[in-house]
């Protein structure tokens, strides 16, 4: 065992027994580097990361290479998932060095924690014409021992580059609107692929960020081309073998143009962000293929990903039995093993299962041919089948750390699904996370904890831990409108702004009372997450029309000045704090439904706005006693005893109230379209 045994990630902890003397990042192993004066090498992946694994089995478990790092080098083991701090600095630096990164990432330091060379994965010795990593080693050592001035001054170069990317800005003078709204939606278009969907060539990710504001833009204007796109997309990916129609959920990405054969670990940040695109695209259209995705995500979170006191897992790793998607595809026997022969051909048929394969001579289950969405639901009991058989499997290792940030999403993913289909397993998943979260990675006074795992919370929490969880329980408030809930997503938010602010009306990603690493990053653009800055702009800007709360619309209104310079560069990379602009640039619907939630009359009236595509709205519900110190949207909707009534404001102008569902129906459908 070396000095990762005593961790709790389970990625760290797959390197425990290398004879490589890895340390976690710390001041032991920095204290060390500094005293020694050798070079850092620092490793980042994850436990679900396939290249991970096999640079481990090629290089970390080979007694040669361990003896030469043990004896040059002090080396570091990093998971970018409790550490997206440190990931964030690190990638930065080998892409700037290479033009490129990945995981697992590999990055050599001076003690002085400078970076002067990186990479990815190396294979152990010289092939595929690039250098083996023992290779790499030897020339590192031998230029770190002759050369070791020309190394700090190229490293302190970099370094410097780095620290520059964390300064703020001048002010731009306006916020970030309809422009750039405008130029992000043209650009997503230019790149658009007609046949399969997606942006650009692959490998391709789930573009989540572009969806969500393609249907926005859909439902602003009224114009067909968002639409289609989005439509396109949410469509192959639901088809191809990234989607799992066995079992339900989405694979990381597809390595393929068209999402057939996927890069088959499964993230939990992926399933949060895509289920409440297609749950918008349902409500936006009333497809069924849309439903059956988002709820069969959902079930497969809640089966497979779910701890036992209600939070939300991190990943299911790509391999199993060390081949990589063992576990998921198929045989035409296997199946009929399962299902016997005429179902079982059934079944082969519709999801293209055959003897030649599609991976390495077995078949992804996919509905790339062509399903009826009735034929694939008169086939769903044979499916059930398939995977309860599947279960009996060796299943991929379950990374089952809980994070603060991830499951913020999740649980507002749990909480919009349980808004348009009413199920109430959703709403008690959301609930159960929440109360996980909060009372396990929440302390006293308000600050949070990144990650938990085995009953232990640890590490400073980061602006995504704030901002997503903020946003989750202001989903979750709009459910069934718990003040608690409330309140709590407005104090996270409240801390958000004092510790992460970076005085100009951005957010830094780190806090400022974190350890002080080599740069301090800014949250500036999407990425495989949406970025914390926009997603803490769409929560301020919420929070201040259910609060009042003018510090929040202030806040809000800063972030999207602040950051405009950075959007007009890239808008398509600014999905989320576009989110923010749209929901700013109104007019923004503030819908109060008042009336006891005892009576049928006050769900119906809910219900109603729900099934409504209103991507930009805020809803909340009153019994009609709010002329105290409640929230000022709610202070005098009131509804005569026995009645419900329906309050339509924008900026506290409120149209007179409807009692009907169906003329409110009528009403909010009339505002989808803001030209």
């Amino acid at each position: 065992m070396n000095r990762l045994a005593g961790e709790t990630s389970p990625y760290l902890l797959q390197h425990r027994t290398n004879p490589v003397d890895w340390y976690p990042w710390g001041p032991e192993a920095l204290e060390r580097a500094r005293k020694e004066g050798k070079p850092i090498f620092l490793s980042i992946g994850y436990a679900a990361c396939h290249w991970c694994h096999v640079m481990e089995h090629e290089s970390f478990e080979n007694e040669t290479i361990a003896a030469f790092l043990n004896q040059g080098f002090v080396s570091i083991k990093v998971d970018r998932e409790e550490r997206p701090d440190l990931d964030e600095i690190y990638m930065t630096a080998v892409q700037a060095m290479t033009g490129q990164g990945g995981w697992p990432l590999t990055a050599f330091l001076t003690p002085d924690l400078e970076p002067f060379f990186g990479g990815t994965y190396f294979p152990p010795e010289d092939r595929w014409g690039r250098a083996g990593f023992l290779t790499v080693l030897r020339r590192i050592d031998e230029t770190w021992r002759e050369r070791r001035d020309d190394v700090a001054r190229s490293a302190a170069e970099l370094a410097g580059h780095l620290r520059s990317l964390g300064e703020v800005p001048a002010p731009s003078g306006r916020p970030a609107g309809l422009p750039e709204i405008l130029r992000a939606a043209a650009s997503f278009a230019g790149r658009f692929d007609a046949r399969w969907g997606g942006f650009g060539g692959a490998p391709k990710f789930p573009p989540h960020g572009a969806i969500s504001l393609l249907l926005r833009e859909a439902a602003r204007t009224g114009e067909s081309t968002p639409l289609r796109m989005a439509e396109t997309t949410l469509d192959r990916m639901a088809q191809g073998g990234m989607y799992d129609q066995i079992g339900g959920g989405f694979a990381r990405y597809s390595v393929d143009e068209r999402w057939l054969v996927p890069h088959f670990e499964k993230m939990l940040y992926d399933q949060a962000l895509l289920v409440p695109v297609y749950v918008d695209a349902w409500l936006a259209t009333h497809r069924p293929l849309y439903r059956r995705v988002a709820e069969e995500t959902l079930d497969f979170v809640r089966r497979e990903m779910t701890d036992p006191g209600g939070g939300f897992r991190s990943s299911l790793d790509a391999d199993s039995e060390g081949h990589e998607g063992t576990f998921y595809v198929w045989t035409p026997a296997e199946v009929r093993d399962v299902l016997g022969g005429p179902e079982g051909e059934a079944l082969c048929a519709l999801y293209g299962i055959d003897e030649e394969g599609n991976f390495e001579g077995k078949s992804i289950p996919n509905l790339l041919g062509g399903a009826d969405e009735d034929r694939v639901r008169e086939i769903a009991p044979l499916r059930a089948r398939l995977l309860a058989a599947r279960a009996r499997r060796v299943r991929p290792a379950t990374d089952d750390k809980v994070l603060t940030s991830w499951n913020g999403l999740m649980i507002g993913a749990f909480a919009r699904a349980w808004q348009a289909f009413g199920r109430d397993e959703d709403l008690a998943a959301a609930h159960r996370a929440a109360r996980f979260v909060l009372a396990e990675l929440a302390s006293e006074d308000g600050r949070l904890r990144a990650t938990w795992r085995a009953g232990t919370a640890r590490l400073n929490g980061y602006l995504d831990d704030y901002a997503f969880l903020a946003r989750g329980l202001l989903d979750l408030y709009e459910c069934d409108f718990d003040r608690e809930i409330l309140r709590a997503s407005a104090a996270l938010t409240r801390t958000a702004l004092e510790r992460f602010g970076d005085g100009a009306g951005g957010f830094h990603f780190t806090s400022d009372d974190h350890e002080t690493l080599l740069a301090r990053t800014r949250s500036v653009h999407d990425g495989a997450l949406p970025a914390g800055s926009g997603v803490a702009a769409e929560v301020l800007a919420r929070l201040a029309v259910h609060t009042g709360d003018d510090a929040f619309a202030a806040g809000a209104e800063a972030a999207l000045v602040a950051l405009r310079p950075e959007v007009e560069r890239a808008p398509s990379a600014f999905a989320a704090l576009l989110a923010a602009a749209d929901f700013l640039a109104g007019p923004t619907p503030e819908i109060v439904v008042a009336g006891s939630l005892d009576l049928p009359a006050t769900r119906a009236l809910l219900e109603t706005v729900r099934r409504v595509y209103l991507p930009s709205r805020v809803v909340a519900w009153t019994d009609g006693d709010e002329d105290g110190p409640g929230p000022p949207l709610l202070r005098g909707k009131r509804a005569p005893a026995g009645l419900a009534l329906a309050f339509v404001c924008r900026r506290t102008a409120c149209e007179a109230p409807d009692a009907d569902p169906d003329a409110l129906e009528a009403r909010l459908g009339a505002l989808r379209r803001r030209g």
